[in-house]
């Protein structure tokens, strides 16, 4: 597989989109498009032939749709990919959702213009680190030993007092104050993901127990509207509550609260101080990122001392690794997904390269990690 070129057909019944993606990905390099189809059912059959590796799949098209080309590849041609081309409604978000689950690579959304260019332009912006990340992704696969790679270690002593808790946020990547050591168990979860998520999230949280004893806080990198359908779609699945978070709500036990797309989420404290309550704001996108994983774990850091569970899981780029300092001076264990469970390991790869990774687990193992951090 080495040094072959990316093999893509082009699934949508617009041929706007058909041409604009065509057209992009024919600028990139190691990438040929071997074809397009004006719906799914011409896809099936032009698969045979054409030998795609990748399809840019519409969600909704005539005759046969997205969901049910993805449910065919699973039965018939597994090893063929699938990035989804979604609009931003609660309708596309669900089916978008189904289709991740189906194990589509991950999804776009088309642009929300009439203008050629402005859509030509959103679209390159969305496909290129897709497809360089799919491209790293399969070069990493074919490259890797068939044996796990991931180790366990050693969790840190337990310490002294407890310090205080509160503050504001220190600003990304600044450290002032000495390590802190873990101070026993952890009293909440926090988990940052991306690129592949939805689906790894479906495989992992429903192997958390609905008694886990303490709250989860999410960060997945996704537009607004998905991040519902993605709660919808975990809730059914799962025995702890997972709900889209909202402004103001206090933490439960045993609640996962997912950070709405658009926004940034964090802890504050309560008036009185006994509760810690969910924050969503409009500040400024973190590593591109809205919501951003640093900026989670940084309150995340400041409310919870000596005993958080921080979890980052696949994804593209290195989102995360800034909040994932300032939780390990703060005392917290950080558990990493392993490389060959990862759709892109990206996210987890940074803090593992910088050590600050305590636990390195494949993804049917991150469950059991967490229950033995909170339990």
């Amino acid at each position: 597989m080495l040094g072959k070129n990316i093999r893509v057909l082009v699934v949508d019944d617009t041929i706007v989109y058909r041409k604009a993606v065509s057209d992009i990905l024919a600028e990139m390099p190691g990438v040929e498009v071997v074809g397009v189809a004006h719906n799914g059912k011409i896809a099936v059959s032009k698969i045979q032939t054409l030998k795609p590796d990748l399809l840019t799949l519409d969600i909704e098209m005539p005759e046969m749709n997205g969901i049910e080309v993805l449910q065919h590849l699973q039965q018939h041609a597994p090893q063929i990919s699938a990035i989804m081309v979604s609009t931003l409604t609660s309708e596309g978000g669900d089916m978008t959702m189904r289709a991740l689950e189906l194990g589509a690579y991950d999804f776009i959304l088309k642009p929300n213009t009439t203008n050629i260019n402005e859509s030509k332009q959103h679209l390159r912006t969305l496909l290129t680190p897709l497809i360089k990340a799919f491209q790293t992704g399969r070069t990493t696969v074919g490259s890797m030993q068939a044996t796990a790679r991931s180790t366990i270690a050693a969790r840190r002593p337990l310490p002294t007092p407890r310090p205080p808790i509160g503050g504001a946020s220190p600003r990304p990547g600044v450290h002032t104050s000495a390590p802190v050591r873990r101070l026993g168990k952890s009293e909440i979860v926090t988990i940052g993901i991306s690129t592949g998520g939805p689906n790894a999230l479906a495989r992992m949280m429903p192997m958390l127990p609905g008694d886990l004893g303490v709250p989860i806080v999410i960060v997945q990198h996704m537009p607004p509207v998905f991040t519902r359908s993605l709660a919808n779609s975990l809730n059914a699945k799962c025995a702890l509550t997972v709900k889209e978070a909202k402004d103001g709500e206090p933490l439960q036990a045993n609640v996962a609260y997912i950070a709405p797309g658009g926004k940034q989420m964090k802890l504050v404290a309560s008036a009185d101080g006994s509760n810690r309550l969910i924050r969503l704001t409009d500040d400024p996108p973190e590593n591109s990122c809205r919501p951003s994983a640093d900026y989670l774990f940084r309150s995340v850091a400041d409310y919870y001392v000596g005993r958080t569970t921080a979890v980052i899981m696949t994804g593209m780029g290195s989102d995360g690794t800034k909040g994932l300092h300032v939780l390990k001076q703060k005392g917290a264990l950080i558990i990493g997904q392993s490389e060959e469970t990862c759709v892109v390991y990206g996210m987890p790869k940074a803090p593992a390269e910088l050590g600050l990774t305590d636990v390195v687990a494949p993804l049917d193992r991150i469950a059991a990690e967490i229950v033995k951090t909170v339990k």
